[in-house]
This record gives structure tokens, C-alpha cells and sequence, in this order.
């Protein structure tokens, strides 16, 4: 490994050049790791941004064309013949040419970003006999963004492209288990496929009849369930990573890239969403709105007294169960005391909450669709804001964002089925 280093900083652009060809062609090369590790060299100061793109776009252009060319004139008969020097059986072949119909030339714009599918799809155009004039144009558009992508990646991490790289061989082991998982699941469908299929088309059926006898508020307590099992999950999972001090690889890498990137003078509107007077505003707008509906007023203003009074308990329970775990040695180096970050915790609880009761109503599609998506866009905005003004650790803000949400739909969930029981009662 040391060596291929080694060559590689003594010819960076033609070692580049010809890994990216190569992998293009179908050979076992990392090309993403290439082209990352060139992005480090530009910001060493050892490659130029400019050049190392365009050695990218032009090795890349050219195994694409290659293969397209070779696909073209040895049509299906190449596959069949030496498909299995570059793992492209007939199946295998038959399968991508499956998806690569269903997507058209389109297709060919992100192919570059899904291993094992890259490395073929010059090689299918040509076969399927796809007119070069309608080829060239995404593949090119698509080996561009492919290596803007990871050579930016390299550039931005810079000193901390090693930590990266280190961070990401852990999840190999994760990595592999899937992977087995995925090799287990094909082989059993290959052998039982027609019982299997036989089973899923079974089991929609139920499923369908079933969802024509449930009504439209079951469905949507079935829905908020299924999203707070998801919370609650990725709570858990955090809470042990924060126990066994997993969070500092991921602090560094975030902070370092935020602070790369993020200009925190285009970011300071975001600073008005998170001061009490917007707070106050949203949820004086959201009182209003409640009774205007005429709907529950009630049980809604209920909901949104102990979602937001309760804030403060449930963050210090948190903290509390953490302080007891640490008290039987589940400790590491490092612990934020602040984590999960209060602030975060109240601002996706006063958000979401608001949210949830002004959309909850509302026969406009739009505001279903629109409002959440806006709501996430804010506060994204504040969680990089600040990041970026070292006020908190990404771990602690992302934890305050998680916590937050499983105690706004824990108590949607309860308040939904309190609101079936008093219509029914």
C-alpha cells in the first residue's frame, strides 16, 4: 500500500488517469478512493483542482466511450464469451439491462455513483444499441459530477481525509454482514422464487383488503407508530454510541467540513428562528390557528401545553438515566455533558409540535408537503449555524433533534387515540 502511495504522489495525474480508465473498463479499482485521495493531494498543494478534474472527466470520458464502442460491436456475443473475466454473466447482465431500460439515458447521469452497476453501463448502451448522440451527453455530465464529488470531498477534508478514511473502515464489518445478508437473500430467491413470490402476492392482497376496511385515522396512528419506533431505534443507538464515546470521529469530520464550506455570514438569518420572539411568534400563530379551526380545542391545546411544558422534564429524565448508566461504568474518554443539547431538544419540539397542529386539519396538499419540508430545511440551517459557531458539538445537536422527536410523537401518538376515543365515546 505504501508503495501505490508512494507512486501515486511521484505520478498523481497518470495514476489517476489510468485507474479511472481501468475501473471503467470493469477492473477491480477503487476509483472513488483515487480521485478522494487526489482531492487531499490539491489540498497539499501537490495536484492542481482544475487538473486533477479534468484528468478525471477525460479518463473517465474515454473508458465510458471505449466501452460503449466495444459493447456496440460485439453485441450480446462479448458477454457470453468473457462476461465472466469482469463478474458480467449473462444474468448479471440481464438484470442491469432490466434496471437500465426502466431508466433510460438518464440512467446514465448517476450510474457512476453505484458500484458494481458503473462499470457496465458503457458496455450495455452499446449492446442495447442506444444511439451515441443520445449516450454521450449524460455519461459525460455524469463521469463530471462523479469526480467533482470526490475530489471535492478530498480537497474539503484535507488534514482530516486519513480520519475519514479510518472512520469508514469500521463500518466494514457492518458492510459485510449486509452484504451476506443481501447473498443469502438472492440465493434464497434464486432457489424458492416461486414460493416466494407466491408468499408477497399473497400477504398485498391481505394487506390491501385490509387497508379498504381501515379507516383513514387508523392508518395515520398505524403511520405515527411506525415513526416513533424509527425515533425511539435511532435513540437507542445513539445513546449507546454516546456511552462507548463513539461520537468524537463524527464531531471532528462534521466540524471541520461545516467550517470548511459554510460561510457563517450567508447563515446568520437563521439565528432569528431560534430567538424568543420567533419561538413565541409560531406558537402564538398556532394557538390562533387552533381556535380558529374550531376542532378539539381542548384536547389540542392540551397537547401543545404538555409537549412544550414538558420539554424540560423529559430532557432532564435523559440526563438523569445517563448519570445513572455512567454510575455502572458504561463511560469512555469523553462524555459532552450537554448531550442531548437542550436548545435543539426545545426547538424541534416547539417546531414540530406547531407543525403538526396548523397542518393537522388542512385540505391543502401543499401545506402537508411544503411545511414539513421547510420545517426540516430551518432547522438544518440552525444545527449548521451553530456548528459552525463552535456553540455546540454536531453529536449534541443531532441528539437534541432526536430525543425531541420521539417525545413530540410519543405524544401525537397518545393524543390521536385519546381524540378516537372521545369521538367514539
Amino acid at each position: 500500500m505504501s508503495y501505490l502511495i508512494t507512486l501515486f504522489e511521484q505520478h498523481s495525474y497518470l495514476i489517476l488517469f489510468i485507474g479511472i480508465f481501468l475501473e471503467l473498463m470493469a477492473l477491480p479499482i477503487s476509483g472513488e478512493f483515487l480521485m478522494s485521495y487526489a482531492g487531499y493531494f490539491v489540498f497539499q498543494g501537490k495536484m492542481n483542482y482544475a487538473l486533477a478534474l479534468l484528468t478525471v472527466f477525460v479518463s473517465g470520458g474515454a473508458g465510458i466511450t471505449v466501452t460503449y464502442w466495444i459493447g456496440k460491436a460485439g453485441g450480446y456475443k462479448l458477454i457470453e464469451k468473457y462476461g465472466k473475466f469482469i463478474h458480467m454473466g449473462p444474468e448479471r447482465y440481464k438484470k442491469t439491462t432490466a434496471w437500465f431500460d426502466r431508466s433510460g439515458s438518464k440512467f446514465l447521469v448517476f450510474a457512476y455513483f453505484i458500484p458494481g452497476i458503473r462499470h457496465f453501463t458503457g458496455y450495455i448502451s452499446g449492446i442495447s444499441r442506444m444511439p451515441f448522440r443520445k449516450f454521450i451527453l449524460p455519461a459525460y455530465i455524469g463521469v463530471f459530477l462523479w469526480g467533482v464529488c470526490f475530489i471535492t470531498l478530498g480537497k474539503v477534508l484535507g488534514p482530516k481525509w486519513e480520519v475519514f478514511h479510518q472512520a469508514a473502515s469500521k463500518y466494514l464489518v457492518v458492510f459485510i454482514i449486509v452484504l451476506a445478508i443481501m447473498l443469502i437473500g438472492y440465493i434464497a430467491y434464486r432457489y424458492f422464487k416461486v414460493q416466494i413470490k407466491a408468499f408477497f402476492v399473497h400477504l398485498m392482497k391481505r394487506l390491501i383488503q385490509r387497508l379498504k376496511t381501515i379507516r383513514a385515522a387508523e392508518i395515520f396512528l398505524i403511520i405515527l407508530t411506525l415513526l416513533l419506533i424509527g425515533m425511539v431505534t435511532l435513540m437507542l443507538g445513539m445513546a449507546q454510541d454516546y456511552l462507548d464515546n463513539e461520537f468524537t470521529q463524527f464531531n471532528e469530520v462534521t466540524e471541520y467540513m461545516i467550517q470548511s464550506v459554510i460561510n457563517k455570514n450567508w447563515m446568520k438569518g437563521f439565528i432569528l428562528f431560534q430567538s424568543p420572539i420567533a419561538l413565541g411568534s409560531i406558537i402564538a400563530v398556532t394557538m390562533i390557528r387552533i381556535w380558529s379551526k374550531g376542532q378539539n380545542r381542548g384536547l389540542e391545546y392540551l397537547l401543545l401545553a404538555v409537549s412544550l411544558v414538558g420539554a424540560k422534564p423529559f430532557h432532564e429524565t435523559v440526563l438523569q438515566a445517563f448519570t445513572y448508566l455512567k454510575s455502572f461504568g458504561f463511560v469512555g474518554k469523553f462524555h459532552s455533558p450537554n448531550f442531548p443539547d437542550f436548545n435543539a431538544t426545545v426547538l424541534i419540539i416547539i417546531y414540530g409540535t406547531c407543525l403538526f397542529l396548523l397542518v393537522r386539519h388542512t385540505h391543502k396538499n401543499y401545506a402537508a408537503i411544503f411545511g414539513p419540508f421547510m420545517v426540516v430545511f430551518l432547522l438544518i440551517g440552525i444545527a449548521v449555524l451553530n456548528i459552525a459557531s463552535n456553540v455546540v458539538l454536531p453529536s449534541d445537536m443531532v441528539g437534541g433533534y432526536v430525543y425531541g422527536s420521539v417525545w413530540i410523537f410519543f405524544n401525537f401518538l397518545l393524543f390521536e387515540m385519546l381524540r378516537l376515543v372521545i369521538e367514539k365515546y
